[in-house]
C-alpha cells in the first residue's frame, strides 16, 4: 500500500497520507512518502496550491507511529529522526507553495504539526488538536513551540503545550487554531473551493506574499533549537516509561530523571 497518494485538478494537488489502519500516524514510510511528494510539487510547475488530508474519517495524522518507535533503540530513533522525521519537517517548512490542510479527525503530536506548517486549516466537526508529546517525556519539536503562539497568542500555546491537552473542532475555531469549520461532506469541496480562489490569482505574487509573511515569523532558527532541545528528552529514563505506560496500557509513572 503507497503511504502517501496524489491526486491533481488543474493547477491543484492533494496529498493523502494514507495509513488509515493506524491513524495515518508517522512512521518512516510515510515520512519519507510525504517528504519526497512535497519535494516534487515543489518543483512542478503546473501545481499552485497544495491540499493535504489524511485517509479515513478518523484521523488526519495521528502523530509519530509509537509502535514502530517503541521498538527501536537509542541510535535508531536518531537516525530516524535526522534522515525522515525531520527532513520532512524541515521541507514543510520551506514550502513555497501555498498548502490548505483539511484535517478529518485526530491531528495529534506531529499531525497537528503537520497541519499547522499548512497556512491554512479547514477542519471538519470531529477534528481534534493536541500536542501531546509532553505526556510522552518528549517535547513538540516539529514547529508548534513556533507556530502556535503567532496562531492562538502565547498563554493558550503554553496550556497546550504544557499539558498535552486535546481540544476539539470547537474550541479550535474559537482560538482561531483553525480558519472555519465545515461538515465532513463538505470538507475536501471546501479546500478546494478555496483553493481554486488562490489559484485565480497570480502564482508568482502569491508565492512572494507567503514568502513575505513566513519571513516575519523567522521559524528556521526555532526549528533549530527545538530540534536540540528535544534530543535531551530522548535521553531520559522518563520517555522509556511512558512508552513503556503506553505498551502496558497505563499511566506513566515519572521520575524526572
Amino acid at each position: 500500500m503507497d503511504e502517501v497518494l496524489l491526486t491533481r485538478r488543474d493547477h491543484v494537488a492533494l496529498v493523502t497520507m494514507n495509513r488509515p489502519e493506524a491513524m495515518n500516524a508517522m512512521n518512516t514510510a510515510l515520512c519519507k512518502g510525504l517528504r519526497e511528494t512535497l519535494e516534487a510539487l515543489e518543483d512542478d510547475k503546473d501545481i499552485w496550491v497544495i491540499v493535504v488530508t489524511g485517509a479515513g474519517e478518523k484521523a488526519f495524522c495521528a502523530g509519530i507511529d509509537l509502535r514502530e518507535r517503541k521498538g527501536m533503540d537509542k541510535q535508531a530513533t536518531e537516525e530516524q529522526r535526522n534522515k525522515y522525521v525531520f527532513p520532512l519537517l524541515d521541507r514543510l517548512n520551506h514550502m513555497t507553495k501555498p498548502m490548505i490542510a483539511g484535517v478529518n479527525g485526530l491531528a495529534l503530536g506531529g499531525g497537528c504539526e503537520i497541519a499547522l506548517a499548512a497556512d491554512i486549516r479547514i477542519a471538519s466537526p470531529n477534528a481534534s488538536f493536541g500536542q501531546t508529546e509532553i505526556r510522552w517525556g518528549i517535547i513538540a519539536s516539529g514547529g508548534a513551540c513556533q507556530r502556535l503562539p503567532g496562531l492562538i497568542g502565547m498563554g493558550r500555546a503554553k496550556e497546550i503545550l504544557f499539558t498535552g491537552r486535546v481540544i476539539d473542532a470547537v474550541e479550535a475555531d474559537r482560538i482561531a487554531l483553525v480558519n472555519r469549520v465545515v461538515s465532513p461532506d463538505k470538507l475536501l469541496d471546501t479546500c478546494f473551493a478555496l483553493a481554486d480562489e488562490i489559484t485565480a490569482n497570480a502564482p508568482v505574487a502569491v508565492r512572494q506574499t507567503k514568502k513575505c509573511v513566513d519571513a516575519g515569523a523567522d521559524i528556521d532558527r526555532g526549528l533549530a533549537f527545538d530540534a536540540e532541545a528535544s534530543w535531551l528528552c530522548y535521553q531520559t529514563e522518563d520517555r522509556l516509561e511512558a512508552l513503556a505506560a503506553f505498551a502496558e496500557k497505563r499511566k506513566a509513572n515519572f521520575k524526572n530523571r
